[in-house]
């Protein structure tokens, strides 16, 4: 009986590992193809191979065989490395917010009033 519960838990963190790699693919195949070079990184259609395959993988094969793990390791790659930079380069990012001189910790100063 415990032995097909953990199937279970296996199986929804697999559903939810491979729903997070195709969000990745869709966020990697409405990016520009100029920012992946601008933020010096592989290509967009490399990136789309890679994280094709990995989501491919994560809904065919079981979670704990090889291939599906690769493939999380290349999403996760994408996910704090590219898709960072990728953001900066396009302006797209929460940097800092560019106020008034005026500006304090928490919001514009008034003078008190």
């Amino acid at each position: 009986m415990l032995i097909y519960g953990f199937q279970s838990i296996l199986s929804w963190v697999q559903l939810a590992l491979g729903v997070y790699s195709a969000v990745m693919l869709i966020d990697a195949a409405v990016r520009r193809e100029d920012a992946y070079r601008a933020a010096d990184k592989q290509t967009k259609p490399m990136w789309l191979i890679f994280l094709g395959i990995a989501t491919a993988l994560m809904f065919l094969l079981p979670l704990l065989s090889f291939l599906p793990i690769i493939g999380m390791i290349a999403v996760i790659v994408y996910t704090v490395d590219v898709r960072p930079a990728l953001r900066a380069v396009a302006g797209g990012g929460r940097g800092p917010r560019r106020g008034s001189s005026s500006d304090g910790p928490y919001g514009p100063y008034n003078g008190g009033r």
